[in-house]
């Protein structure tokens, strides 16, 4: 048993190699740089080769192993080179870090098509192609590893103007649920992890595509992206299941699950916390076909809170539970704050 135990336990980050797709801006970026301070090897990927090869100069100038692949995650016969590379240049791989996301501000019935579907190239079909290919590498391995996709409380909960985006975060939750139950029926170690951030102050709504009229922005409370990274990283090294981060985006999911027509309702306000409509501007392309060269920042205008009631918690399940009856006094009110805005 003792062996068993022992044969289950993942690597600390200064022995690991970690790939992280969507790794030149927010919560991927704040990922790799974290992850390299921590003595880990990293393959970073994206889109945008000026940014994954500033973000390389950066790491290895501060001491750090970084190497990276230009990917866009929709093709399968990148990511494919992508696995292929890092094997080739580190000799395999411990973590997958399935980040890349991009996104759309519109109106459901002003959504075009095809936009719905680049949605779910990228942050769907994106993490079906990267964590398949990372099982194929890990699950059978003597020194079990992790695959980490990285879905939001939008996984749990929807709301206006994102539709798209709503959508292929619901579809994540779905994949990394089957995948891990697979992988234990198989008698695998391989660790699946999803981590479902709130509000995060990174540049979405500066890369997100926008076709409101108005200006794009994150509904408070917002979070830091450290906070995420951190939560990745965690995951990296002990097995979580799932990992919401955000106290406001815990909160409303749980709202959301014990009054969802009430939920629905208030959350019909949540149009005016996602848009400025003081701010008029014109259709903007963001990055959602191709890179604007707007990467290389971890915040965006929006900077985030750097503290969560539930991040000092995450490791310890009595605390979280004591943590949860705290907060469930006052849930069905503090749960739609961030909808009545």
């Amino acid at each position: 048993m003792a062996n068993r135990q022992k044969s289950r336990s993942l690597k600390p980050l200064a022995d690991q190699v970690i790939v992280i797709t969507g790794a030149t801006s927010g919560h991927g970026l704040c990922t790799a740089l974290k992850a390299a301070e921590a003595g880990a090897r990293v393959m970073l990927a994206a889109r945008d080769e000026t940014a994954l090869t500033q973000v390389c100069d950066q790491i290895r100038a501060n001491g750090g192993t970084a190497d990276y692949l230009p990917t866009d995650v929709g093709v399968e016969s990148d990511v494919e080179a992508l696995a292929r590379t890092t094997v080739d240049r580190f000799g395999g791989f411990d973590t997958w870090v399935n980040n890349a996301g991009i996104g759309i501000y519109g109106d459901i019935l002003k959504v075009p098509m095809e936009d719905h579907r680049k949605i779910f190239d990228t942050n769907y079909w994106g993490i079906v192609h990267g964590s398949l290919a990372a099982a194929r590498h890990l699950k059978d391995r003597e020194e079990p590893g992790a695959i980490i996709n990285v879905g939001s409380i939008n996984s749990d909960m929807s709301g206006p103007l994102l539709s798209a985006y709503n959508a292929s975060k619901h579809a994540v939750k779905g994949f990394t649920d089957a995948l891990r139950i697979e992988m234990m029926g198989a008698g695998s170690a391989l660790s699946v992890t999803l981590i479902k951030p709130s509000a995060i102050g990174t540049p979405f709504p500066q890369h997100g595509r926008n076709i409101t009229g108005y200006e794009a922005r994150l509904p408070s409370p917002i979070y830091s992206p450290e906070l995420v990274a951190d939560a990745i990283l965690d995951a990296a090294q002990h097995r979580r299941r799932s990992v919401t981060v955000g106290t406001g985006g815990k909160l409303q999911v749980l709202g959301a699950v014990m009054f969802p027509s009430l939920f629905d309702k208030l959350a019909t306000s949540m149009r005016g916390k996602l848009i400025n409509e003081d701010e008029p501007v014109p259709m903007q392309e963001g990055n959602l076909y191709e890179p604007h060269g707007n990467d290389g920042h971890t915040e965006g205008r929006q900077k985030g809170r750097s503290f969560s009631v539930f991040a000092p918690v995450r490791r310890h399940p009595l605390a979280l539970l004591g943590a949860v009856a705290v907060l469930g006094a006052g849930g069905a009110s503090l749960a739609f704050r961030g909808a009545r805005g």
